[in-house]
């Protein structure tokens, strides 16, 4: 039986060096920092640059929302807004649905 399959001999275990928590340590803080400015500080950034535009919505402006919908902005409250997307239909949306401010004319020259 020992020709197929070799006799295995039991090995000391080797001992760790002595450095290797501290290594393992500055591996976890390392991959940490890693994560924070490729992860954590842009979504932080883009979050700031959302709240400002939306801390600078004003009537008039036109904007896109995150479904798409394109339109003119005629009424805000502290968490809504209303939107004119056509002749007599306005609807109203959350602040937070707004994705982005378009330059004004972009409705005239879409339609």
């Amino acid at each position: 039986m020992s020709l197929l399959i070799p006799a295995a001999y039991a090995q000391s275990a080797a001992q760790a060096p002595q450095n290797a928590e501290l290594f393992q340590f500055a591996f976890l803080i390392g991959l940490f920092v890693l994560f924070y400015f490729l992860a954590i500080r842009p979504q932080r950034k883009r979050q700031k640059e959302h709240q400002t535009m939306l801390g600078s919505l004003g009537v008039g402006d036109e904007v896109v929302t995150n479904s798409g919908i394109i339109g003119k902005v005629r009424k805000i409250d502290d968490d809504f807004l209303l939107l004119k997307v056509a002749e007599n239909v306005e609807l109203k949306f959350q602040k937070t649905a707004v994705s982005a401010v378009l330059p004004k004319g972009t409705i005239k020259s879409i339609g």
